[in-house]
Formats: C-alpha cells, sequence, structure tokens
C-alpha cells in the first residue's frame, strides 16, 4: 500500500484497515512459527504498512 493512497483515506478507513493488517500479522506470524511460509517477507510488508498507516493517522491528529 502506498502512502499516497493512505492519505487519502478517512481516519476511519485508516483505523479499520490497520486493525486488519494487526490481525493478518498476528495470523501470518502465527503460521510462520508452525512452518515457514512461502513469501516470508509479507511480514516485513505488513508491518512496514501499519507504520506508515500510524504516521498519517499521527499527522492528521497534529494538524
Amino acid at each position: 500500500m502506498k502512502a499516497e493512497e493512505i492519505r487519502k483515506m478517512s481516519e476511519e478507513g485508516l483505523e479499520k484497515k490497520e486493525k486488519e493488517l494487526r490481525e493478518e500479522l498476528g495470523n501470518l506470524s502465527f503460521q510462520h512459527k508452525l512452518r515457514p511460509l512461502e513469501d516470508a517477507s509479507r511480514l516485513k510488508k505488513i508491518k512496514k504498512d501499519i507504520a506508515r498507516i500510524q504516521t498519517v493517522i499521527n499527522e492528521k491528529v497534529q494538524s
């Protein structure tokens, strides 16, 4: 997910997307502990998306 796409979303949409990504991250990390994932880089991508969303939320709160 690109930062430009994230900035266009509303705060409610951002919070919803962050929650979805956190759930997906939890599920994938659990699966990865049981057996290696085919695309282990997906974990890193999700973490970065969560960080981008949190950054945009903080920007919107401060402005």
